[in-house]
């Protein structure tokens, strides 16, 4: 997602760079650019137009700090206005109610309101939340068949299904099962597009059950129409947050910029994968972060600790405190990598001006699984010894391993790099900060 807008946004910040001085012309070249990139990446015009002024009289109105370079100030009030955009700081469900919180998930068929329910159900059962799942599509085949289904993969509770009963007799049962519930996920029907019978059914599920969230679910290829589609189900239905689906398969991204600007609704979470776990809370400021390329790093620690667990990762950190990090702990690493979905899912994350110093071997998917294999194909002693590595234990290794003495040696020299660093970083007092300049002279 924002793949587009980064690019294109790193391509205007390039050629600032290097410059004492930013002429006027420099300047309104880059707005144009930037208002280009912007429309490119499906943001309305209208918004397009109002970052471009608030950026204009941001920079007119600002003081030239000598520290900072013209680019860097015109980088970081970009930063700032697209945080303002994208809704300043996270938003919560509004939970804090008397059991059960029903949450109304609504929108168009095909957008995924049905495993997004799912998604949102698992995500809140993680939060010791006790969710209860009910589908008020009577209309797509199968489609409460379908909850039903994901909600035995991730062992919530689902409504029985229901035959022939309308949409609001199946609430009312749902209300009555909910009372032992925490919460009251509405799964509602959605229509190939938007049409009265489809707002009437809404408005009267919505009376019936006064919902806590109103959360409109919104497939991010959708583009522009995405847009309209958030304007209509705010004006008519009202809704409280929006949910992006399917980001992973867009470049561009705008949308999401424009929705909450359109609907002044904030983007609670942004559905990133097939996997029922694949459900991220948005945070304004991380996404503006990686639009402008500048990395995530607090969220892929986020999603570790999540996936990998605390205890490892402070195992980990304990090795690199007294300066020890031998192959076995590299394999661990590696294994973490195809944990985490592998490089290419965890690179959006990282600093662009760190990806191309992670060296040779780390970014590419290939080496990192024969890596595993050349490492598991050594003995005890060399795992924990990897200097007694002489040419006739490369060669056994490589042969085991089904790989190349060339690879036996490549991983050892990335080794090598990593354990350096790991050895420089156990001396230093301030780790976070030398850990950056370690990688910045990579």
């Amino acid at each position: 997602m924002f793949k587009s807008l980064t690019d294109n946004l790193s391509a205007v910040f390039n050629k600032l760079k290097g410059k004492t001085f930013i002429s006027e012309d420099d300047f309104n070249l880059a707005m144009r650019e930037i208002r280009i990139a912007l429309i490119e990446a499906d943001v309305a015009l209208e918004i397009a137009k109002k970052f471009i002024n608030d950026i204009k009289d941001k920079v007119i109105g600002e003081k030239v700090i000598k520290s900072v370079s013209p680019e860097q100030m015109i980088v970081k009030i970009v930063q700032d206005n697209l945080v303002a955009i994208l809704g300043s700081e996270k938003s919560d469900l509004n939970l804090t109610v008397k059991p059960p919180a029903v949450i109304m998930m609504v929108g168009l068929q095909g957008a995924g309101k049905t495993t997004t329910s799912g998604k949102l159900a698992l995500k809140l059962k993680k939060q010791k939340k006790k969710v209860l799942l009910a589908s008020l599509d009577v209309y797509r085949p199968a489609a409460q068949k379908q909850l039903e289904i994901l909600g035995k993969q991730i062992d919530v509770k689902t409504l029985p299904i229901i035959i022939d009963k309308k949409p609001l007799e199946i609430v009312k049962m749902a209300i009555e099962e909910a009372k032992v519930y925490d919460v009251l996920i509405l799964d509602t029907a959605g229509r190939l597009h938007i049409d009265d019978s489809m707002m009437d059914e809404l408005k009267s599920i919505k009376a019936l059950t006064s919902p806590v969230e109103t959360i409109l679910v919104a497939d991010a290829i959708t583009g522009q129409d995405a847009i309209n589609i958030a304007k209509s189900f705010n004006e008519i239905i009202g809704i409280t947050g929006i949910i992006l689906t399917r980001v992973d398969g867009d470049a561009r991204g705008g949308a999401a910029l424009s929705m909450k600007m359109i609907t002044n609704c904030p983007i609670k979470f942004i559905a990133c994968g097939e996997k029922l776990s694949d459900l991220s809370d948005f945070h304004p400021d991380r996404i503006a972060k990686r639009i402008l390329n500048m990395g995530d790093v607090v969220s892929l620690v986020e999603k570790a600790t999540e996936i990998v667990g605390q205890e490892e990762i402070d195992q980990l950190q304990q090795k690199v405190r007294k300066g020890k990090f031998d192959l076995n702990d590299l394999v661990n690493q590696l294994q973490t990598l195809n944990k985490l979905g592998g490089i290419a899912s965890i690179i959006k994350f990282i600093p662009g001006s760190l990806t191309k110093k992670l060296g040779d071997g780390i970014q590419d998917e290939s080496k990192v699984k024969k890596y595993i294999a050349i490492i598991n194909s050594m003995t005890k002693k060399e795992k924990k010894h990897p200097d007694v590595l002489n040419g006739k234990r490369r060669l056994r290794i490589a042969k085991g391993s089904g790989t190349s003495v060339s690879d036996v040696n490549l991983l050892i020299k990335q080794y090598n790099k990593m354990s350096s660093v790991v050895s420089k970083l156990s001396k230093s007092k301030n780790k976070e900060s030398d850990l950056m300049e370690l990688l910045n002279k990579r």
